[in-house]
């Protein structure tokens, strides 16, 4: 079986960061503490992009600063 890939969209709120684009092994979910660069930033809202195809997810996640 293969793992699914979840490609992720992160919008960090209240600063001017760029944000980011990953793939990674684990759905993020609200509270978690992701790494964006060398910065961390905690998971505030999750959404589904769009049905995922095969073993991709498509999830956009907005962050902010702990």
């Amino acid at each position: 079986m293969v793992p699914a890939i979840y490609k992720v969209s992160y919008v960090v709120i209240g600063e001017e960061h760029p944000g980011a684009i990953l793939n990674t092994d684990k759905e993020p979910r609200l509270n978690d503490v992701i790494r964006i660069g060398d910065r961390q930033f905690r998971v505030v809202e999750v959404q589904e992009l769009i049905p995922p195809h095969g073993d991709f997810h498509f999830l956009h996640a907005s962050v902010k600063a702990p």
